[in-house]
């Protein structure tokens, strides 16, 4: 059975608040995870994992295990890719540097595609730096519940756009959530994704 996490800080400076963080991650993921386990308890899914069950719940049209088991995911790879004391000026190092310059030219490129992409997303959902087995990485759109691994790709790092990620701390403003977090994005985290 799913736990929930338990997140190494309690608000994220100026850029997402303990108040954000109470409701998104005390309350929004806590009920996915208590409804994800209340959907496969006492069946053979209670033992999988949930990447798993994502595959299994996409390929057999399964809804509410799939809505649970990708936010479940979702929110897990969001809320532990960030670092209380993350430089601000941050980036990608290794092998995930090399292959963001090799597909965007520049670190500051992808991001203002990641940006824009996020940005662009209508209602509800997630921006995702995604890899292939290859790989190749691409950013992926995704809305609801949806995310890479239902399409046999390796999620690298995330951004919620669902409004109760950004909306106590800054209401509509969208594109100035998206950009204040890459202030705090712990990339060894990320790297080790890649």
């Amino acid at each position: 059975m799913e736990k929930l996490t338990v997140l190494p800080y309690k608000g994220l400076g100026s850029v997402i608040s303990a108040e954000t963080i109470s409701f998104h991650h005390g309350k929004h993921l806590n009920a996915y995870v208590t409804n994800l386990n209340k959907a496969v308890e006492g069946t053979p899914m209670a033992d999988m994992t949930v990447e798993q069950l994502i595959v299994k719940s996409a390929a057999e049209g399964l809804t509410p295990v799939f809505n649970n088991a990708g936010q479940v995911l979702n929110h897990n790879c969001y809320f532990e890719q960030f670092k209380e004391d993350a430089a601000a000026d941050a980036a990608p190092g290794g092998k995930l540097a090399d292959a963001i310059e090799a597909e965007w030219g520049s670190f500051e490129a992808f991001k203002a595609a990641f940006n824009a992409a996020g940005t662009a997303i209508f209602g509800s959902g997630w921006v995702w730096l995604q890899a292939d087995a290859e790989g190749k990485l691409s950013i992926g759109k995704y809305s609801g519940a949806d995310n890479p691994v239902a399409h046999g790709l390796r999620p690298i790092l995330t951004f919620d756009v669902w409004e109760h990620a950004y909306y106590l701390d800054y209401q509509n403003r969208r594109p100035d959530y998206l950009a204040a977090l890459w202030q705090i994005i712990d990339w060894k985290v990320v790297e080790a994704r890649y």
